[in-house]
């Protein structure tokens, strides 16, 4: 049970007068949270790879859009992953076709590496649909409602990040 008297993953019961309150936002971004989770899982699943090579990819695929290729180091530090690590997950993004390493432009021991144009249809095919009902929904706001939830998004990162801070500051 939770403060509010409520089983963990359930929502809390309304609050009084029937209007919505910040427990309910919680308990809507939470859901939010709940069914993006599914759906990054089932696009994992669709293109058989895990979250970390999925998101390399489509860092890949925007830099490749702006007309960039990026460095092996470059996408670890972005992904937060060793050297290592990123070793072995670029191998598997080549060996399954999604990727390519090619020399780079003006550094002749420097490899940058590209997303093969039918792992972008394929990463896009399963992303478009959801993207384009998330846009619908945010283009149904009112500019009021636009910046009150940019404001509520922002005020929820800082908080995150202060807890993040605050945790790694009591590590030390």
């Amino acid at each position: 049970m939770n403060p509010h008297g409520a089983s963990e993953g359930h929502s809390y019961p309304p609050v009084e007068g029937g209007q919505p309150g910040p427990v309910d936002i919680i308990n809507a971004l939470r859901e939010f949270r709940t069914s993006e989770s599914a759906m990054r899982r089932r696009t994992r699943s669709s293109v058989a790879m895990g979250e970390t090579d999925l998101l390399a990819l489509r860092y890949l695929i925007d830099a490749d859009a702006a007309g960039a290729g990026i460095r092996p180091t470059e996408l670890a530090g972005r992904l937060g992953v060793t050297s290592a690590s990123m070793t072995s997950l670029v191998d598997r993004l080549v060996a399954g076709g999604h990727v390519t390493r090619e020399p780079h432009p003006s550094d002749r021991r420097a490899v940058i590496l590209r997303p093969t144009p039918g792992a972008e249809e394929e990463v896009r095919h399963n992303l478009n649909q959801m993207h384009q009902r998330m846009l619908e929904a945010a283009e149904s706001l009112t500019p009021d409602e636009v910046q009150a939830v940019m404001n509520f998004l922002m005020r929820m990162r800082e908080a995150v990040e202060a807890v993040n801070a605050a945790s790694a500051a009591v590590r030390r």
